[in-house]
């Protein structure tokens, strides 16, 4: 089978996205493409522009790219469609210049969870649970949700859920306090757009390995960093006052609220008291726990930068990847935070962002 090598497809579009106009793409200078853990994702494209008349440019007098503007950028490895972000345009730069040829245009956008933060509202959610709201907001949107169930659903008499700011804040907070994440992720058809509120995902099939020093067969050809920082794990510790006996309560922190991922877990040297629990129950207080610990930094991290068509494939963040040949306590498992793609004529580039909870593999087979 012949090799295709990577393609890129660029659609655009003001409310649908369709195959971008051949002077669109034949501006495109580089575009790049932020996938990440805590954050929204984004994009940004960089095209050359030029006067088609004497009042204008042409790809702006064409309104191409008027916010909001729906873009979806497509990677295609070997005849294999990867879209890497489904985003909404919100910024538009004109870098004019006095040589010729040499004026830009960048174009800068968010993935369409921002649409989730156009519009304070001010809602109330009786006899609900958290799931069953993030459903009901998540049902505004042209979304495919992917929730995680929560059993408890408090009565009007014990405390009603206030929505006073936009969807993505209220679904972002229902998240956190449970240590859970709220992203929004394209899907294999362009255009459609999955969205998940639920634990972190530090399970399921790992993505191809990154491998360094292995030849022709090595993925990652620059240098990658490894940094293991003992005073990033923190220790939770969280209480309740009985309201009766006015007894101060400890409450214990689950073990095992993610997966490990290595051998040697680092300890916590660090232990951050919550401040803002003492009224809560004892179920609110337990989440507030799993919360400060999902939020605090893992020990090991590593960032480097692979070549995507050597590697064949997109790299994604919130998913688990291993590497491999570097050495027993930095291979095997990692949770990828962050991943930066850089495309060019000529050049696709990933750079990356991966952590985990201390040293040593799990186990000493790697899956490709």
């Amino acid at each position: 089978m012949p090799d295709l090598g990577v393609r890129l497809q660029l659609l655009v579009g003001p409310t649908v996205p369709l195959p971008a106009a051949y002077e669109v793409v034949d501006a495109l200078i580089a575009l790049e493409v932020n996938n990440r853990d805590r954050d929204r994702d984004a994009f940004q494209l960089n095209l050359a522009i030029g006067k088609t008349s004497p009042t204008d440019y042409g790809l702006l007098e064409r309104g191409y790219f008027d916010p909001p503007a729906r873009v979806t950028v497509m990677a295609i490895f070997s005849g294999v469609p990867e879209v890497l972000i489904n985003g909404v345009v919100t910024d538009v730069q004109l870098v004019p210049s006095n040589r010729p040829g040499e004026s830009t245009l960048r174009v800068t956008g968010d993935d369409v969870s921002v649409l989730m933060s156009l519009e304070d509202r001010n809602e109330t959610y009786p006899n609900q649970s958290d799931s069953d709201i993030v459903r009901k907001i998540l049902a505004r949107y042209q979304f495919e949700p992917d929730v995680t169930d929560t059993s408890d659903t408090p009565s009007e008499d014990e405390r009603v859920p206030t929505q006073q700011h936009s969807d993505l804040a209220f679904v972002q907070e229902l998240a956190r306090k449970r240590g859970f994440v709220f992203y929004v992720e394209p899907t294999a058809v362009p255009g459609v757009t999955s969205a998940y509120w639920g634990p972190p995902r530090h399970t399921g099939p790992a993505q191809p390995p990154l491998t360094m020093s292995m030849g022709p067969d090595s993925t990652v050809d620059s240098q990658v960093v490894f940094d293991f920082d003992a005073l990033g794990p923190v220790a939770p510790s969280v209480s309740i006052i009985e309201p009766l006996t006015r007894q101060t309560i400890p409450i214990p922190l689950p073990s095992d609220i993610l997966p490990a991922l290595t051998s040697r877990p680092a300890a916590a040297l660090r232990t951050v008291v919550a401040r803002d629990t003492a009224n809560l129950d004892p179920i609110q207080a337990a989440l507030r726990a799993i919360s400060a610990s999902s939020d605090a930094a893992e020990a090991v991290s590593a960032t480097g930068q692979l070549d995507a068509v050597r590697y064949g494939r997109a790299l994604r963040a919130r998913r688990l990847v291993k590497i491999r040949s570097i050495g027993t306590g930095f291979d095997s498992d990692y949770y990828v935070r962050d991943v930066t793609h850089q495309i060019r004529p000529g050049a696709y580039t990933q750079s990356f962002t991966l952590s985990r909870e201390g040293l040593g593999a799990r186990s000493q087979r790697v899956t490709f």
